[in-house]
C-alpha cells in the first residue's frame, strides 16, 4: 500500500509535551509585501513608511512593520501547530528582539510546552512557544500561543494536564531597540502626531475613532501571503456545516486593523516592543466594521535609553460598535458579543526631553 504523502495535520492527540516543531518553508520578506500589507491594514506610521524618516533616525531603512513579521513567523507555525483548529486564544511573552528590513529571510521553530483536553473530549488547547530567525540565525521574534486543536479521534486518551506559568507582564529591562536608533531629530510634522512620550497620562483613555470594514477578498489575501492554511480561515465548504456556518477571520488580521487604526491617537507609537497577552474574545466575519479603543495602563523608561519611552497599552477592538466608552464584559465577566479582541502590549515612543 502506498503511503500518503499529503499532510492532514496534528489533532490534539499527536502532541506531545516538549515536542519540538521544525517549520517548512523559510520566506523572504520583500518590498511587495510591505506595500500589500500597507494596502490591507492603511498603517501610516512614519518609521515603517519611509526610507527617509527611518534613516533620520539612524536605522539603516524602514523596517518592516512588527506586526508583519509576526504574521509571517506565525505563519509557518499553522501547517503543524493549527491546521486543525477551531480557533486560537491567546497570546503572551510576546517579544520582538531585532528589526526585519525587506530582504530577510524568516523561519520558525516551536516547543510544546502545555497540553490541556476540554471537558467536551473532542478538541483541547495546546500551547507553544514559538521562535522566529533570520537568516543569519538571529531571533527577531519570541512568543506563546494557545490554540483550541480538534481531536481526531474523541476516544483518544487525555494527556496529563499541564498548562505553563507565563509572566502577566513582559518586563521593560528586557526590550531591545537597534542601536543606531536615535529619536533626536524626531520630525512630528512628517511623523503626523504632535504628541510625545511625556504626553501621555497613565489612565488616559483614547478613542481611535475610526473603523475599517473587513472584505472577504483581503482576508484571503492576508491569509495567502502569510502562508497561513487553518482550514477555518480558508475553506467554506468546510464551515458551511460549523456552527458559524462561515469563515473566521483570522485573529492577526484583527489585530492589524487595530493597530493600523490606533495611528489616530498613538501616531508616534513607531514600534511595538512586546505584547502582554491578547485574547480574541469573539469571532469577526467579512463584513464586519472593526473599530479601537486603548487605555494607558502603564509608562516605563527604556533601559540605556534617554530618547525613548515605553508606553503599556491596552487596545480593545469592537466589530460594528464605535468604541465609546462602554462596559466591555457583561455582569457575569464574560465580553460582550461586540468585542472581538483585547490586547494589552508595549509601544515605544519618543521623548520631548531629547527631540530637537
Amino acid at each position: 500500500m502506498t503511503k500518503a504523502k499529503t499532510n492532514p495535520g496534528n489533532y490534539f492527540e499527536d502532541f506531545k509535551l516538549g515536542q519540538v516543531l521544525r517549520h517548512a518553508t523559510p520566506r523572504t520578506i520583500t518590498e511587495g509585501d510591505v506595500s500589500l500589507y500597507t494596502a490591507l491594514y492603511g498603517g501610516r506610521f512614519a518609521m515603517q513608511s519611509a526610507d527617509s524618516f527611518a534613516l533620520d533616525c539612524g536605522l539603516e531603512a524602514a523596517p518592516v512593520d512588527d506586526l508583519l513579521v509576526f504574521h509571517v513567523v506565525f505563519g509557518k507555525t499553522v501547517p503543524d501547530v493549527s491546521l486543525n483548529a477551531v480557533a486560537n486564544l491567546g497570546y503572551a511573552n510576546v517579544r520582538f528582539l531585532a528589526p526585519v528590513y525587506p530582504g530577510d529571510s524568516l523561519q520558525t521553530v516551536s516547543e510544546v510546552i502545555g497540553l490541556k483536553e476540554n471537558s467536551n473530549g473532542k478538541t483541547g488547547v495546546v500551547y507553544v512557544r514559538s521562535i522566529g530567525t533570520n537568516q543569519v540565525g538571529e531571533v527577531v521574534l519570541d512568543y506563546v500561543r494557545w490554540v483550541m486543536v480538534r481531536k481526531a479521534d474523541a476516544a483518544a486518551p487525555a494527556p496529563e494536564a499541564a498548562v505553563p506559568d507565563l509572566p502577566a507582564v513582559v518586563d521593560p529591562a528586557g526590550f531591545v531597540l537597534p542601536a543606531s536608533l536615535d529619536f533626536r531629530d524626531f520630525d512630528t510634522v512628517l511623523s503626523g502626531s504632535p504628541h510625545f512620550f511625556e504626553d501621555y497620562e497613565v489612565g488616559e483613555k483614547i478613542d481611535h475613532v475610526d473603523g475599517m470594514t473587513i472584505e472577504e477578498a483581503e482576508h484571503m489575501m492576508a491569509t495567502r501571503l502569510y502562508q497561513n492554511t487553518a482550514k477555518v480561515h480558508f475553506n467554506q465548504h468546510m464551515m458551511q456545516n460549523d456552527r458559524f456556518g462561515k469563515r473566521l477571520i483570522y485573529g492577526g488580521h484583527v489585530i492589524s486593523l487595530a493597530r493600523g487604526l490606533s495611528f489616530n491617537g498613538l501616531g508616534n507609537a513607531q514600534f511595538v516592543a512586546a505584547v502582554n497577552a491578547g485574547s480574541h474574545t469573539n469571532p469577526t466575519f467579512s463584513g464586519d466594521t472593526i473599530y479601537a479603543w486603548s487605555e494607558v495602563l502603564d509608562k516605563a523608561d527604556v533601559p540605556g535609553r534617554e530618547d525613548a519611552g515605553a508606553l503599556r497599552v491596552r487596545t480593545v477592538a469592537t466589530k460594528n460598535l464605535p468604541c465609546v466608552e462602554f462596559p466591555f464584559k457583561g455582569e457575569d465577566g464574560k465580553y460582550l458579543s461586540d468585542v472581538v479582541l483585547d490586547l494589552d502590549y508595549w509601544v515605544i515612543l519618543p521623548k520631548a526631553t531629547i527631540a530637537v
